[in-house]
């Protein structure tokens, strides 16, 4: 007898949507190992108190709802439902929560509770450093920057135009030089300056690095929006490293022109298209480095362009090379941005002020959850963005069967990632369990 093995093809096929064994997304599995060993429901249950507001019933689970859809790529309430198809939510060792309740409970958040919420983050991030993806002892870069996340139309409570033009809000983000966690982050409207609110994030961001373990020395990167002589002497009392650009003001473009010709060193690594050059010198007592660049006259043009220049302040006392490229690689905090607007912060889901900036909270919860599970599970890998995470480990269709009282996940034969996930998975399930 002969088997007609010859695909069925896209125009034959029937399509049924009636197995209660598949699961979506089968390598969530990973994300959930990691946050039962770290104890994040746990963890909500017991620092989210809503009181006896509307939604405040069974923080955790619902929480744990949202962060999982995040680490799925959803942006909106809605998009939670996707952990309530076929038997995923079997996987995740929680009960998963409707999407209309899952609105309530937003709403449910005020100022305060949005700060609960902040030290489940502190200590989501003290309890994986502790597992291994912390810097210990090792040197600590932290970039700081604001970002805009834009919305439309006139129902999001606090969202307004701000420098950019466009409507929307500005939340203020602290995250970790090469392995891209968000270790504080701050929910500000949208008029929001810059650096409103910069000196006491600060403060706290200091205070959550030293409780999280990190014990060697800190570096604090900043642009010139964050120019502020507080801060500089916040940083360097608590004995922080800092560079943070400094504008181009007046009295600062005085400076930088009195700079003698001589002392400028050119910068051998810049572009063909154009020229780079350092220098440095000393504003209020304080060390400016600033680099100055101009694109190269174009065939055709007779002159090259005028000297644009970057100064920025630093307590380093490195040579003002390394400090200057150092100084340049602040430019990866944007990798970081661009990774939770791919995610959950492509929007905003309420309307109201609160609830927004829980999601963003839990927005960065969940973002660091994928950043540890590669950190932990997957160490000699290099941290990759989350898009590429999720193609290649967490989103595999599978199917869930049990037998013999045993549960088993099974997965697509041939997947090419197939190591890796049995790797980090075996990883993680080595961590012990939360006390």
């Amino acid at each position: 007898m002969v088997h007609d093995e010859r695909p069925a093809g896209p125009n034959i096929l029937s399509v049924v949507f009636d197995d209660e064994r598949a699961v979506s997304d089968a390598g969530v599995v990973l994300v959930a190992t990691l946050a039962d060993r770290l104890g994040i429901e746990q963890l909500a249950g017991r620092f989210v108190r809503l009181g006896d507001r509307v939604g405040a019933a069974n923080p955790g689970r619902k929480v744990m709802s949202l962060i999982y859809a995040m680490v799925l790529g959803a942006d909106c309430i809605d998009d939670t439902e996707i952990l309530r198809s076929g038997a995923t939510r079997k996987l995740l060792g929680t009960r998963v929560a409707a999407p209309s309740t899952l609105g309530t409970f937003l709403r449910a958040f005020t100022f305060g509770h949005v700060r609960q919420l902040d030290r489940l983050l502190a200590t989501a991030l003290k309890r994986a450093w502790a597992a291994g993806a912390g810097p210990g002892h090792e040197r600590l870069v932290v970039d700081v920057d604001s970002f805009l996340g834009e919305v439309h139309g006139y129902a999001k409570q606090g969202a307004s135009f701000g420098y950019t033009k466009k409507r929307g809000y500005h939340p203020l983000i602290a995250t970790r030089a090469g392995s891209g966690e968000v270790i504080h982050v701050r929910f500000r409207k949208g008029s929001a300056n810059t650096q409103r609110g910069m000196a006491r994030f600060c403060d706290e961001l200091i205070a959550r690095v030293r409780r999280a373990g990190a014990t060697g020395p800190c570096l604090l990167r900043a642009d010139s929006g964050f120019w502020n002589t507080k801060v500089f002497d916040t940083l360097h009392a608590k004995g922080w490293q800092f560079s943070i650009g400094v504008r181009m003001t007046k009295p600062v473009a005085k400076l930088v022109a009195a700079i003698p010709e001589t002392a400028w060193t050119p910068l051998e690594d810049y572009p063909e298209t154009g020229e780079a050059q350092i220098a440095e010198t000393v504003l209020s007592g304080r060390r400016l480095v600033v680099r100055r660049v101009r694109l190269i006259a174009a065939p055709g043009e007779l002159f090259c362009r005028e000297w644009r220049h970057f100064p920025f302040a630093t307590n380093r006392t490195e040579s003002i090379a390394l400090v200057e490229a150092e100084h340049r690689q602040h430019a990866v905090v944007e990798q970081v941005i661009a990774d939770l607007k791919d995610q959950a912060l492509t929007h905003f889901p309420s309307g109201d002020y609160d609830a927004n900036a829980a999601w963003t909270v839990l927005a960065c919860l969940a973002h660091n959850l994928l950043r540890w599970t590669t950190l932990i599970g997957l160490p000699d890998t290099v941290v990759r963005v989350a898009r590429t995470m999720r193609r290649r480990l967490l989103r595999m269709p599978g199917r869930l069967t049990r037998s013999a009282r045993k549960w088993t996940l099974h997965l697509p034969a041939r997947w090419p990632w197939q190591n890796d996930f049995a790797a980090a998975l075996k990883r993680l399930r080595a961590l012990p369990a939360p006390a």
